[in-house]
């Protein structure tokens, strides 16, 4: 609490800027205005009250409960190394105590919605925690926070949601009240994508939504496929297949599309500049009438192990 008596670094209301402790003392607010402990108010006014079964406000948790120990990046030091996750975050539990599981994030937050059908606010309250109250600036992505929640685009779905990270765990869960949507994502390493990874998630499902359930025409060519450059996903969606970079995070974003002609054969109906546009596509099938073979032009793709293979022979030896 020393920090209290420091002036503020930034004049009040003037620009969006997170602040852990300004969540550490609003813990301290609810304990002097309800004369309980937080954890035990917050216990049963949230957690409980939002039927949160796999939830606890801080460390530690009951014993026997299964527990995703953290672990450090990787870039530093060449490996992982594990961060045991055990300890409580005391004082500043209300902005990082929380322990749960992707389940119970999903449940909370779409009870966040305005229009959710059941939630411990009213819809007033919640219409104002997920309004833009304030851009997030010197931001390349365009974000935005309302009460306790940022808020965002992904290709026309408006969200909400809140990411997390304590070291070894970065988590993300966002909501898209329009489709009654939530996505949680949990990682236990300090290095985990999470933020990216609910985007590229809500990216593919809008890919569907947009574009429908796959044809009996088109869905049979799904799968992973190889080269010396990486794998390229097919992904039937509508009457087409999209030619997925499964290694971006989002996969499908500029993806190629291929028009089905015959049940082996097809064409580059769309791609960009740098594609293959209007290229033909062709499966080439084993002698047991497997498809062997995906060509996209004139490149090749073929199963993962294949593809292992043929780059052991052609340059283990010279990396020896």
């Amino acid at each position: 609490m020393a920090d209290l008596q420091d002036p503020p670094v930034i004049e009040p209301n003037t620009r969006h800027k997170y602040s852990n402790h300004g969540f550490g003392l609003l813990g301290v607010a609810i304990e002097a205005i309800t004369g309980e402990q937080y954890r035990t108010w917050i216990k049963r006014e949230i957690v409980d009250a939002a039927d949160l079964e796999e939830t606890e406000p801080d460390m530690p948790i009951p014993a026997g409960v299964p527990f995703a120990r953290g672990h450090t990046g990787e870039l530093l030091l060449g490996k992982r190394l594990v961060i045991p996750g055990d300890y409580s975050e005391n004082a500043v539990a209300p902005a990082g105590g929380f322990v749960s599981t992707a389940s119970d994030l999903a449940k909370y937050f779409a009870q966040l919605a305005p229009n959710a059908a059941r939630s411990v606010l009213s819809a007033g309250s919640r219409r104002e925690m997920t309004r833009r109250h304030w851009r997030n600036p010197h931001s390349g992505i365009e974000r935005y926070y309302g009460l306790g929640v940022m808020s965002g685009n992904t290709e026309g779905w408006e969200w909400f949601g809140h990411g997390g990270g304590l070291q070894g765990y970065i988590s993300f869960t966002c909501v898209v009240p329009e489709r009654e949507l939530t996505v949680s994502i949990l990682t236990n390493a300090s290095d985990g994508w999470a933020g990216f990874w609910a985007e590229g998630a809500l990216h593919i499902l809008r890919r569907f939504a947009t574009r429908g359930a796959p044809s009996e025409k088109v869905r049979d060519w799904a799968g992973r496929w190889w080269n010396a450059w990486g794998p390229a996903d097919l992904v039937p969606v509508g009457d087409v297949v999209l030619v997925a970079n499964p290694w971006t995070f989002r996969p499908l974003f500029d993806a190629s599309e291929v028009e089905v002609t015959d049940r082996d054969e097809g064409r580059i109906a769309l791609a960009s500049g740098g594609g293959s546009h209007g290229e033909r596509v062709r499966r080439m099938r084993d002698a047991s009438n497997a498809v062997a073979e995906v060509w996209l032009a004139a490149t090749r793709f073929v199963p993962e192990a294949r593809a292992a293979a043929e780059i052991e022979s052609r340059h283990a030896a010279r990396s020896a």
